[in-house]
Formats: structure tokens, sequence, C-alpha cells
């Protein structure tokens, strides 16, 4: 499966909100994603914003907003704690950024992931 690279305008958008937040950036399949602790909580698929959100504050953005769905990055395969923030949420501050500090909250307190050893063949 081909997925088509990110809009310039939304890679600039992650890359300018999360330039002053404590995290780390990294690539995942091939997109900008942004990591606490080793935790991802932020990243683009294609054309859309993912967040990662815990089952609460996912229920609650989905009830909150019809258009917010549970993030598919390919059919069947739903990704249960990521969400698909529509523009119209993510170009609101009012609107995304408590989102925002939910996600990175949840990272947070999730336990920090190893990094893995690179072996040599």
């Amino acid at each position: 499966m081909q997925w088509k690279k990110s809009p310039d305008n939304l890679v600039k958008f992650i890359t300018e909100r999360m330039a002053d937040e404590e995290c780390e950036p990294r690539k995942m399949f091939g997109f900008p994603c942004y990591f606490i602790n080793g935790n991802m909580f932020i990243g683009l698929h294609q054309d859309h914003l993912v967040l990662r959100l815990s089952d609460k504050d996912k229920k609650d953005a989905m009830t909150k907003n019809k258009e917010v769905k549970v993030f598919e990055p390919m059919p069947g395969c739903k990704m249960g704690q990521y969400i698909v923030v529509p523009e119209r949420i993510y170009t609101s501050k009012p609107a995304f950024d408590p989102l925002l500090v939910k996600s990175m909250k949840y990272a947070s307190s999730l336990p920090a992931k190893e990094k893995k050893k690179r072996t040599s063949k």
C-alpha cells in the first residue's frame, strides 16, 4: 500500500506547534511524529493529524465532535488509542490545545519505552 505524503502546510503546522514542547521528534512510516518517554502522542499520517488519548478522553472528544474518528491507517486496522483530529479543530487554538495537553499527559503517564539496541550484522 502506497501512502501519500502529508501536505506541506500540515507538516509546517505540526513542526511549529511542537517546537516549544519537551518531546522527541521522529518519523514513523515517513511521517513526522512526536514522542514522550518513547511513547508517541501526536503525529501525521497522510493528510491527517493524529492524537493519542486515554479511553476516557477519546470518548469525550468523539462525543463532543462527531467529526473526530478513531484512527484507521488501513481499512479494518483501527488503532484504538488514536483519533483523527479534523482541521477545523487543530486550527482552533482553544479547541486543539486542551486535546494536545491531554495527549501529552497521557503519553507521560505511560511506562517509558526502552530504546532498542541496534545489532551489527
